[in-house]
């Protein structure tokens, strides 16, 4: 059912699909690095599973390999970003570089950005800021799959979240997450493997439950985070609106059912009001605050006081956000990539496009 690659064949593959359709060698490296710290994070949805989505969308010359991303409005702690249409997973790290170094001279910085595409997985972005004893901020809007609460229509993307935290000798604290009760790439996993989803994830078109992995395909939606209102999806609502407000009509991207769709042969929406995708970032100094040594000494203290809390019975541990990401990390580093078939020939397909072996 699996295949297992070593990171660097995966990488070196994609590298060279993104090359092939007119990258430069500097954002091709890029590209590959976002994309590939999802399938080492095990993030599986998001790494070269998407691959072939992102030639899709520039054989439907809505990606744009060779942009000039530039900044088009800024003050000393804030800018917007235009991404001339390039690949997010190259949009997205240069407007986390602009935040962070404005976060370098004045303590925070905050960008927002229009004009993108798909930027992978957001912790990828916020994690950027972990090396400059900052913390970082990445969030993103995405095609409309999912209804507010009480609604049959799909309004929001999954608009996911992610805050990466710098600890001392323990790992950084990394929470990333969509504002749905799970991702549309955890029902491809599932149709991929023709089962079920849990209840609660998605709705039909005349919004009652389903556990159909493939009920976006008939009308349906996904869910707000909580599912339903009693279990509190007014909440994950209210979160993926901030998201989609933060990331599109702060910046002048598409927002709400106007967000440009990933899968290439799904029509373009009408009377769109804004430009591309968008995407906030945010990076903020510790040092702005308190010394960056005792706040991480205080984060070591935090973590480990979780990670030792009293458990229900049958649970070994608390987990803190971002552990199992470093697990998965470790071990598919060490003994490779697990890669389901049908992914595995996807990735050949695209690969005779141009002539290249998996």
């Amino acid at each position: 059912m699996y295949k297992i690659y070593s990171y660097s064949t995966l990488h070196s593959f994609a590298q060279n699909i993104f090359l092939k359709i007119g990258c430069s060698n500097e954002d091709a490296t890029i590209a590959a690095d976002s994309l590939l710290i999802a399938d080492l994070r095990g993030v599986d949805s998001h790494g070269v599973a998407r691959l072939s989505g992102y030639v899709r969308l520039w054989e439907a010359k809505r990606i744009n390999t060779v942009p000039q991303i530039k900044i088009v409005h800024e003050t000393p702690s804030t800018a917007v970003v235009d991404g001339d249409a390039g690949l997010g997973l190259v949009v997205a790290p240069f407007a986390m570089q602009v935040a962070i170094d404005k976060a370098k001279n004045v303590g925070t910085g905050w960008v927002s950005v229009k004009n993108s595409n798909h930027f992978g997985i957001a912790g990828s972005h916020a994690m950027m800021a972990l090396k400059s004893d900052m913390i970082g901020i990445a969030m993103t809007n995405a095609s409309a799959l999912v209804a507010p609460t009480f609604s049959t229509e799909r309004m929001l993307g999954t608009n996911p979240i992610a805050v990466a935290i710098p600890a001392g000798n323990e790992q950084p604290f990394v929470a990333d997450f969509a504002t749905t009760t799970a991702a549309n790439g955890k029902l491809e996993i599932s149709q991929r493997k023709n089962e079920d989803v849990p209840s609660g994830w998605v709705q039909t078109k005349t919004g009652e439950p389903s556990t159909n992995a493939s009920e976006l395909k008939n009308g349906g939606a996904l869910l707000p985070l909580g599912g339903d209102k009693e279990h509190g999806s007014h909440k994950g609502y209210a979160l993926g609106s901030i998201v989609d407000i933060f990331s599109a009509v702060l910046s002048g991207a598409n927002y709400g059912p106007w967000v440009p769709p990933f899968p290439a042969y799904v029509p373009m929406p009408e009377n769109m009001p804004g430009e591309g995708i968008g995407h906030f970032f945010g990076a903020m100094r510790i040092d702005a605050f308190r010394p960056a040594e005792e706040f991480k000494l205080h984060m070591d203290k935090w973590i480990r006081a979780f990670s030792s809390s009293k458990t229900v019975e049958g649970q070994k541990k608390v987990i803190i956000p971002g552990e199992p990401e470093v697990e998965f990390e470790n071990e598919r580093r060490k003994n490779g990539i697990p890669l389901l078939e049908s992914v595995v020939e996807d990735l050949k397909r695209v690969g005779n496009k141009f002539g290249m072996e998996l």
